[in-house]
């Protein structure tokens, strides 16, 4: 999946802004934070795979430590798409 496509969905933008916020997080810290800071109400199935199609995107990485699987914002993919059209810049 393209990051346009990724980003298109407001509960995954809200998961980007979390992950930049704080890298690092689990499924469980994710949940929480999306429920008390933006309202969202969804299961942890549901905001898991919405972090799977952020991953297929490039925009999230991923790590095992012990029994948790932690998750950071990248935002590579995003800086591409900035630089192809120049945002920011004065025509």
């Amino acid at each position: 999946m393209d990051a346009y496509r990724a980003i298109a969905d407001p509960t995954r933008r809200a998961i980007l802004d979390e992950l930049v916020d704080r890298g690092g997080q689990s499924l469980f810290e994710l949940c929480s934070r999306l429920t008390l800071k933006h309202g969202i109400t969804s299961t942890r199935q549901a905001i898991s795979q919405h972090l799977e199609v952020l991953e297929e995107a490039g925009l999230v990485r991923w790590k095992r430590e012990g029994r948790s699987k932690l998750h950071w914002f990248v935002g590579k993919p995003l800086k591409a798409i900035a630089k192809r059209w120049r945002i920011g810049e004065q025509a």
